[in-house]
């Protein structure tokens, strides 16, 4: 079979010419297809779908935000006689919603649902949903197929250790979608997978939840990385700089860059939200540490929690300046579906609007507690603008002067986005 697969953009026309990271799941997808079928694999941020072309089927992944551009796509192709199959965190949550527009969804982790869909379409068997009632294994994965991405990345050469969260903060997706207990990789199937591209690049990165998550394990993953010498980022807490063995490690293994989910500088929205693990009163102090071993941090940080009124906006603006984060990024509080905040605010009537393109933690889809909608919106576009404003983006340009090469591409990107706001999106109801 000739089989494309689709990480759909905002919208048809509308391309960059640069992307931060890759869609990780389709060149996963594309490894375990057995090699008697051809991929294709599209990344609709920078290249044009082709619907001209004749496909025995099409996968699509489809986060909240792009799920309607994902819908749009399927019904294209199902028009022209062929079968599409959904799946990623929007069509798990939502599969009857999915269903409208495709010939099967996979629910959940695609690893053996994949492979059978595959096997049941070659019969004529197709199912309309594959799920399962448990979580793969992930010990042993096949290596990406990373030599099907053609367009241009920031960061191409992405790989995953682990996967799952025991937290369940109200407002995060991973734990419903990838469960509450860390499964990880065998790790010399980790090395050996990073190796393949030993002469290919000198940054990877890491897309797990959080690559510290066993400490134990993230010790021998990074003595076992030290060979390489790459440099490297991922995602993690800000509680790695209390190991004082395991952050070392990270620093001689390569680590220039680690994001983390600060969220608040409100230690009772942290309270709320399940994240009580975070403590203001540590921010400061860790992350000094993190940039005393050569480590930049990337914050996270989330406005319109209930504890949130305008003040925030300044409050964390000045946290970060006075902290030396190197990187941010700003999100508005968004009510995925699936998550405990999505029934809160549905259930207490706030959700003002259902269309899903709008589910991109940059606008503003229902009523804050302590401020207008509209006052919210204008914050976040407000401390985003501030923020990456060319005063302070080069002061810590220069003060990052050893990771230009790497600096110096994503301050220019995140100033491009902080220089188009967002507008409050208009209200539509909930489909029936």
């Amino acid at each position: 079979m000739k089989i494309l697969l689709v990480a759909p953009g905002p919208n048809e026309h509308k391309k960059v010419k640069l992307v931060p990271f890759p869609q990780a799941s389709l060149p996963l997808l594309a490894a375990l297809t057995p090699p008697q079928h051809e991929v294709v694999i599209v990344d609709e941020r920078a290249e044009y779908v082709p619907f001209e072309e004749q496909f025995d089927l099409v996968g699509i992944t489809a986060m909240t935000a792009t799920s309607q551009r994902a819908y749009q796509i399927a019904d294209r192709f199902r028009e022209k006689g062929t079968k599409v199959v959904l799946g990623g965190m929007h069509p798990s949550a939502c599969p009857e919603e999915a269903l409208q527009h495709a010939d099967a969804v996979v629910i959940g982790e695609a690893e053996g649902l994949w492979e059978q869909l595959l096997e049941d379409l070659e019969k004529g068997e197709l199912k309309k949903t594959y799920t399962r009632e448990d979580f793969p294994a992930i010990y042993r994965l096949p290596p990406s197929r990373l030599d099907l991405l053609k367009c241009r990345y920031l960061l191409k050469y992405v790989f995953q250790t682990t996967r799952g969260c025991p937290h369940g903060c109200s407002f995060c997706s991973v734990s419903r979608f990838m469960g509450r207990k860390y499964r990880h990789r065998d790790i010399d199937n980790v090395i050996e997978e990073v190796s393949l591209y030993q002469d290919k690049t000198r940054i990877i990165g890491f897309l797990d939840d959080n690559i510290v998550s066993n400490p134990r394990y993230s010790k021998e993953l990074f003595r076992a990385l030290i060979p390489l010498k790459k440099k490297w980022v991922s995602q993690e807490t800000l509680n790695i700089a209390d190991d004082d063995e395991l952050i070392s490690l990270a620093q001689k293994s390569g680590c220039i860059a680690l994001f983390v989910g600060i969220e608040s500088v409100n230690e009772e929205t942290l309270k709320n939200a399940h994240k009580s693990f975070n403590k203001v009163k540590n921010y400061k102090r860790l992350i000094e540490k993190f940039h005393q071993h050569g480590i930049m941090i990337i914050g996270s940080f989330v406005f319109g929690f209930d504890e949130d009124d305008t003040s925030v906006f300044q409050k964390t603006l000045e946290f970060i300046e006075d902290a030396k984060i190197d990187f941010a990024q700003f999100s508005i509080l968004t009510p995925l579906p699936g998550t405990e905040i999505f029934y809160q605010l549905k259930n207490e009537n706030r959700i003002f609007t259902y269309d899903w393109s709008k589910y991109d933690f940059a606008h503003v889809v229902y009523q804050p507690a302590r401020m207008t909608a509209e006052e919210l919106q204008k914050g976040y576009n407000e401390v985003f603008r501030k923020f990456y404003s060319w005063p302070l983006a080069w002061k810590r340009v220069l003060r990052n002067w050893k990771y230009l090469h790497y600096f110096i591409p994503a301050t220019l990107y995140y100033n491009w986005v902080s220089r188009h706001p967002k507008e409050l999106p208009n209200s539509i109801p909930e489909a029936t």
